[in-house]
């Protein structure tokens, strides 16, 4: 799914946003507060962040590890 919220992010989970280039594939998760009391709109408070890799093809890595401890070729 593709969204664009805002996001707040603190300590270690905002030093690896600030690592992150545009296009990255993140996995984030937090919590939705309103932005404030006036104000309702959403902001995602990030909480943890997991970059996502190894599937720009449609290949698992886990599954091309498999293949290469195996001695098989990929697909």
């Amino acid at each position: 799914m593709d969204c664009e919220i805002a996001c707040v992010a603190l300590g270690a989970p905002a030093g690896l946003l600030n690592v992150a280039k545009l296009g990255d594939r993140l996995t984030v998760k937090g919590f939705l507060a309103a932005r404030s009391l006036k104000n309702r709109t959403p902001v995602l408070h990030v909480k943890d962040i997991e970059f996502q890799e190894g599937n720009e093809n449609g290949i698992q890595t886990k599954e091309q590890d498999g293949w290469q401890e195996e001695g098989r070729q990929g697909p």
